[in-house]
């Protein structure tokens, strides 16, 4: 159980550094493909604003990424735990106020990721 667990923060993590990729240097034309519904005269005055939440997006992968290094179980879990939660709330805030499709790729995987860390 703690394989796919770590699988799967592994994955969401993943995301996270392509978020990360798209929003701070692909904004203007990987950004223009996932957010259909934005105006396309917006992409280019927003680069920086999209640029500051790529940032964000990193630092949660990078907690993510740094739980894999704890060596103490309960710190490790709870380190992931608390960037998964961070990530399912963004997740959740970003379904509501731009897009149903954040949900499934940010808040479910962390949702699940979060019952595994329970279950381990």
């Amino acid at each position: 159980m703690e394989l796919v667990t770590n699988i799967l923060i592994g994955f969401i993590a993943a995301i996270h550094i392509y978020i990360l990729w798209f929003e701070m240097f692909a904004w203007t034309t990987k950004g223009r493909q996932v957010f259909r519904n934005f105006p396309k005269d917006l992409f280019e005055p927003t680069k920086a604003m999209a640029a500051n939440q790529g940032l964000y997006n990193g630092f949660l992968a990078a907690g993510l990424i740094w739980s894999f290094f704890i060596q103490d179980p309960i710190w490790k879990s709870n380190v992931a735990l608390f960037f998964l939660i961070c990530i399912a709330v963004a997740g959740i805030f970003g379904a509501v106020t731009a897009s149903k499709k954040i949900l499934f790729v940010q808040t479910i995987p962390a949702i699940i990721a979060i019952a595994l860390l329970f279950l381990n």
